[in-house]
């Protein structure tokens, strides 16, 4: 479910837009959570390809769950998948379509070192607490390939820009366009669990009074959860599986 109920009354709002710093943390939360299709679920993504990339199998395959292209990939070289998902889980209907390039680089010894990934999607979420229409790109890559290394670390940007429906409060609407840059995220072998790291976060747009603007720091738990915290001192607990915030 995107975005939990907060036992705090949320008072402010940015630039008289009446878009309020709980709405501006849904924002956030569908932004960065797996069910929406958010950052999260794009780290899992390029994680499933990296972990394909040592695989002793020369034929390409693709995984049916997370669809995103396994294959020994050759060193220096450009491969392209997609995936569209269409589901309903957490009382959230995503319908969404990516398109990933993943870029090879290996070390000295010509052993992968890192893939660098180039995303471009489009599509939409529909939750208990927000809506929204957007589409946006990513450009992160991912290092830890080596069988040795004890986990994957990902580094890179995540932009979202579109239109959302907040269905709580004041229900206010309007355009988004968000930009999360991630530092160290560190996630598990072979779990895929985001276990540390950091990311900013930049949330304006367009509400019903007008513009707003929010920024942000993010802290990952190791939990399946992150630590929001937005301009003003608002402190937000985001459930990275389900989108739940609850803020603190």
């Amino acid at each position: 479910m995107l975005g939990a109920f907060s036992c705090k009354k949320d008072n402010s709002a940015s630039s008289s837009s009446s878009v309020t710093t709980d709405q501006a943390a849904d924002i956030a939360a569908g932004s960065l959570a797996e069910n929406s299709n958010g950052f999260a679920s794009v780290t899992d993504d390029i994680a499933v390809n990296a972990q394909g990339i040592n695989s002793t199998s020369s034929n390409l395959t693709v995984n049916s769950t997370q669809g995103t292209a396994s294959v020994h990939q050759q060193c220096g070289t450009t491969l392209t998948d997609s995936v569209t998902r269409n589901f309903t889980v957490d009382s959230v209907t995503v319908n969404y379509f990516f398109k990933y390039t993943h870029t090879l680089n290996c070390n000295s010894s010509n052993l992968p070192d890192n893939v660098i990934n180039t995303l471009t999607y489009k599509g939409s979420f529909d939750g208990p607490r927000l809506s929204s229409t957007n589409s946006g790109n990513a450009h992160v890559t991912i290092a830890g390939l080596s069988p040795s290394a004890t986990a994957f670390v990902v580094n890179g940007e995540y932009v979202r820009d579109g239109s959302f429906q907040s269905k709580v409060g004041n229900k206010a609407s309007g355009n988004s366009h968000i930009d999360i840059v991630g530092t160290n995220i560190t996630l598990s072998k072979p779990g895929r669990k985001i276990i540390s790291g950091t990311a900013t976060i930049t949330i304006t747009g367009t509400g019903p009074k007008g513009s707003f603007s929010y920024t942000g720091t993010i802290v990952f738990n190791g939990d399946n959860t992150a630590s929001l915290t937005l301009n003003g001192g608002a402190a937000y607990t985001i459930n990275l599986l389900n989108g739940w915030r609850e803020r603190r």
